[in-house]
């Protein structure tokens, strides 16, 4: 086990305290930052860009000191001049990052695809459109004396079931696993998958959903 899980952590490469470079939050200040940059490495002075471009060497300097907020065809000369595609320009702007913040009890009761009688779940927060592009859907599930049996569960992406209260029997494909509070199970999410025996109600866990963005 303990090799397995060596194993397992050699593939975990990603550092999440890695500090990624800074971003300006201003994007007129960004923007003048890499015509600025840019403008260096290829060793020109504010002369020659502004006599390449055809702006004044007042206006590139504003430009470049983020103090105005250039036009999109301006940007597109100042592009050109530099060699890069257009959306260089805005790669150093930081934009603005999703978060939400659900306080206990107030999750939004929803009737997802395949609710049934005594099956509440409720969504935990919900992030749209992102530069990962995937998709989280959490959910708090909550299984009553009165939960309907019903057809397991079949859908795209990676699920984890984190159990709080209560067992249930679940079914992954072929195989069956005793969820008690503490225990996790992560999945791929286009197998078969349901509680199949309700061990011990009421039975809440917590059910994470990732899949791809629709493009």
């Amino acid at each position: 086990m303990k090799s397995r899980a060596k194993s397992i952590a050699s593939r975990l490469t990603q550092d999440p305290h890695a500090v990624r470079e800074l971003r300006e939050k201003n994007l007129e200040v960004a923007i003048g930052r890499q015509v600025r940059d840019l403008r260096k490495r290829q060793r020109m002075t504010g002369a020659d860009l502004a006599a390449q471009t055809g702006l004044s060497v007042g206006m590139l300097s504003k430009i470049e000191n983020g103090l105005i907020s250039p036009s999109l065809n301006t940007l597109q000369v100042l592009a050109n001049a530099l060699r890069v595609p257009l959306v260089q320009l805005f790669s150093g702007y930081e934009k603005t990052k999703g978060a939400m913040h659900v306080k206990a009890g107030q999750g939004v009761e929803i009737d997802r695809a395949g609710t049934r009688a005594g099956h509440q779940y409720n969504l935990l927060g919900h992030i749209g459109s992102n530069n990962s592009g995937v998709v989280v859907e959490p959910y708090l599930i909550t299984l009553s004396s009165e939960a309907d049996r019903f057809p397991v569960f079949q859908h795209e992406g990676i699920e984890l079931l984190y159990m709080l209260e209560g067992a249930v029997e679940y079914r992954h494909g072929e195989q069956l696993y005793l969820l008690e509070p503490g225990d996790t199970l992560l999945f791929d999410s286009d197998a078969p998958h349901g509680p199949e025996r309700l061990v011990v109600l009421p039975a809440r866990y917590l059910s994470v959903i990732t899949y791809p963005q629709q493009k």
